[in-house]
């Protein structure tokens, strides 16, 4: 199984929509083995979008991801990087699908309401950025028998 960081950003906090999204991936089968919320530090948010460093978006992405409380959450899941990449949709929401999260909650590319690694290194680095280990649970799912073969 893998498993992949996801974000809920300050724009799903306000809008009330966490909820709704988190029971999308409860409902395709996939498990939270962590979650909590947080309000990111200036630091933590030049680590978690270092690569995007000298950029001229990068003072405006640090100032929004740090400007109200996210979710931060590591979902498990067979082939789970995908499966939630394809589940948010496309970084602009404009050009996002209906179905998608970002297609159904999102218009604007800065306000694009969630994050999810985009590779299993990615999802490594940004798990340790924000968890520990002992805030990751490893548990079985009573369903699991019912989602994989």
């Amino acid at each position: 199984m893998e498993r992949t960081f996801v974000m809920l950003k300050p724009d799903a906090v306000q809008r009330g929509v966490c909820g709704e999204i988190i029971a999308r991936f409860e409902r395709r089968g996939l498990k939270i083995v962590a979650m909590k919320m947080l309000w990111i530090t200036r630091d933590l948010a030049e680590k978690h979008y270092g690569e995007h460093r000298g950029k001229k978006f990068f003072e405006g992405l640090v100032a929004y991801i740090t400007s109200a409380p996210v979710i931060a959450m590591v979902i498990e899941g067979k082939n789970a990087v995908k499966l939630v990449r394809d589940m948010m949709g496309k970084t602009n929401p404009q050009e996002s699908l209906p179905g998608t999260i970002r297609g159904d909650y999102s218009i604007d590319l800065g306000r694009n309401i969630i994050h999810g690694s985009d590779s299993l290194a990615s999802a490594e680095r940004e798990i340790g950025l924000f968890f520990t280990k002992e805030e990751i649970y490893e548990y079985k799912l009573v369903t699991e028998n019912w989602i994989y073969e």
